[in-house]
């Protein structure tokens, strides 16, 4: 992202951060709900791939900062995956309330900061959902990216509000509805982004997997996984039946 008058609402050079909302990839501790359809250690293996290309996802961004948050727990298995890309901060508290309110408390804290929280799981996401997510903090207090499924991908703002994420998690049914209620009782003004999905439960991954056959190119190490998953399947399939 690069300079420009602020009366456009455009960010500043080095204005933005992104904060991926991570755990570390360990068997039974990622994607639970995927259990069912693919075995842990390859539920494993697939949060990895996902969790690498949001990596790149926010490496492609340009100059903005990029970070981790996570379980205290899991700071020193995804400072190595991380590698030199990006900060791991533990989070306050347990659940991904907690990790929000850590969010901003952090990285907002300190003064006034574009701050977005996105959730590891969609590395398919277009890059320009992202930016466009960060200009919109020029003109309003918050922007959040929803989910069909009644939750949200990405949430922003550029100043700490405590209390904002009491009981949230991105992800989660009804998130979104009581989000909102809570900017609208704070007198905050919010913009939307784009509706998206995340990777949750199977039809998510199935639809994942028709999306990147056509463009691999979206999350190159996710559609490579799917690529062997899919192989994987067909070759069980006179045995298993149809899954």
């Amino acid at each position: 992202m690069e300079s420009s008058d602020p009366t456009n609402g455009r960010p500043r050079t080095g204005d933005c951060t992104l904060v991926i909302m991570a755990k570390a990839p360990k068997p039974g501790m990622v994607k639970t709900r995927l259990a069912q359809f693919v075995p842990l250690p390859a539920v494993t293996t697939l949060y990895r791939c996902l969790f690498d290309d949001t990596l790149a996802l926010a490496q492609s961004l340009g100059n903005i900062e990029i970070a981790i948050m996570c379980p205290a727990s899991d700071v020193d298995d995804l400072a190595r995956l991380a590698g030199d890309v990006a900060s791991v901060v533990a989070q306050t508290g347990e659940g991904l309330a907690a990790g929000l309110t850590s969010v901003f408390a952090y990285f907002a804290g300190a003064g006034p900061r574009r701050v977005i929280a996105f959730n590891s799981d969609s590395p398919h996401l277009p890059a320009s959902v992202l930016e466009k997510a960060f200009e919109a903090l020029g003109t309003c207090d918050v922007v959040v990216g929803p989910t069909y499924d009644g939750g949200y991908y990405l949430v922003g703002t550029k100043a700490n509000y405590p209390g904002l994420f009491i009981g949230d998690g991105l992800g989660t049914s009804n998130a979104l509805e009581r989000l909102l209620d809570r900017v609208r009782s704070l007198g905050l003004s919010v913009r939307m982004a784009d509706v998206f999905y995340d990777i949750d439960v199977a039809a998510d991954l199935m639809r994942l997997d028709e999306e990147l056959r056509l463009f691999p190119s979206r999350a190159p190490r996710t559609a490579a996984w799917l690529a062997q998953w899919r192989q994987a399947v067909e070759q069980l399939r006179p045995a298993i039946g149809d899954l």
